[in-house]
């Protein structure tokens, strides 16, 4: 049974409520995580706790317990002007600002003629996500897996 601190690996489908598919491990390898280390969301995380090996279950997050909800101060006004020009500017459309140190991901919400606004939240924040689990396998929290090809 999975506990806090195993490593574990799981094929997955996550949907939303009105059945879209935002992600998958189909045709992957499974997602490998250690288990309440912050590497996946909270929900993500507790929802795999207690599962066997080759359990299958399907749960559902809340808003709060997936990216939680969108932050209003995240959408914003952003001069067309400062915009280059040979970068197009279509609503749904992902760019990459750099705050001087990083890239970060915004979504053109809207494009005006003098401005676009940009919204700056995750994806998949302010909304309920479901997922279909099956365990692969499970590491036990401090022990160590030597793979022979990993000393050759």
């Amino acid at each position: 049974m999975v506990k806090t601190g195993d490593t574990v690996s799981l094929h997955y489908k996550g949907t939303l409520n009105d059945g879209t598919v935002f992600d998958s491990s189909e045709g992957r390898e499974p997602l490998e995580f250690e288990v309440g280390s912050g590497m996946v969301i909270s929900g993500f995380d507790n929802g795999v706790l207690g599962m066997a090996v080759g359990e299958k279950k399907s749960i559902h997050l809340s808003v709060e317990e997936s990216y939680g909800p969108a932050n209003e101060q995240a959408i914003f006004k952003f001069d067309r002007a400062d915009i280059p020009s040979e970068i197009p500017l279509t609503v749904g459309e992902t760019l990459n600002m750099h705050d001087g140190q990083r890239a970060v991901p915004v979504i053109i919400r809207e494009v005006h003629d003098s401005h676009v606004i940009l919204d700056a939240n995750h994806p998949l924040a302010g909304q309920e996500l479901n997922f279909d689990l099956e365990l692969v396998s499970i590491t036990p929290a401090g022990e160590i897996i030597v793979d022979y090809e990993d000393v050759k």
